[in-house]
């Protein structure tokens, strides 16, 4: 059985924000069995050589698929769309733009987004380097507000992986709610996704299982 690798402690701030909701969702989505291997972080669990040997970085999520060992949550999504068929068209040009609004989702909208929370929580909230990097997040934000408009969903008229990624990374806490205040399509957008009860199913397993240490 397909074995994920998500935390079972973590510190108060990130728990409901980490990487592995992102994996969980998309199994809950697809409706595929796995089981959970819990890590307690503030235990160091990730430091063992054990899971090293899966994950040289130490981060979750990390799946063990019958020995087949993917890392990174992008990556993973899209492994597991392309081997379940689900959460991803079929054909080349449609499965073209999940795998671009993936990208996009993990690079062009969560780099600023999150290297301005990091400089902003490491003491330089009102530096030069915030407000460039602020400038560049609402100027990303933007321009996937004007993206959105008249769309259901990012990549395809079909809820998919995209969709989990670009959703997880504009809710997190690492993302500033001010951000997102003048964007009424990003606003939009995310309500619909996570009013889906896959997402609700997910969130209140992870609380229920996940502890705060």
């Amino acid at each position: 059985m397909l074995q994920v690798y998500g935390f079972s402690k973590v510190n108060p701030m990130a728990r409901g924000n980490t990487r592995d909701l992102r994996v969980l969702w998309a199994l809950e989505e697809m409706g595929e069995p796995y089981a959970i291997a819990g890590m307690d972080h503030p235990n160091k669990d990730l430091d063992r050589p054990d899971f090293r040997a899966k994950n040289p970085f130490g981060q979750l999520p990390v799946i063990d698929d019958d020995g087949v060992v993917v890392t990174e949550s992008g990556a993973i999504l899209l492994y597991l769309a392309r081997k379940t068929g689900k959460l991803m068209p079929r054909d080349l040009a449609g499965e073209a733009q999940v795998l671009r609004w993936s990208f996009a989702a993990l690079s062009s909208i969560e780099t600023p987004i999150l290297t301005s929370w990091f400089v902003g929580v490491t003491g330089g909230k009102g530096t030069k380097a915030d407000e460039s990097l602020r400038g560049w997040a609402e100027k990303r934000l933007g321009q996937l507000d004007g993206w959105l408009a008249g769309r259901a969903f990012v990549a395809t008229d079909d809820f998919t992986v995209a969709d989990i990624l670009m959703t997880h990374v504009l809710s997190a806490g690492s993302t500033d709610p001010a951000l997102l205040e003048p964007h009424a399509n990003v606003r939009a957008y995310l309500a619909r996704c996570t009013d889906r009860p896959a997402w609700k199913r997910t969130l209140e397993a992870y609380l229920a299982r996940v502890q705060p240490g």
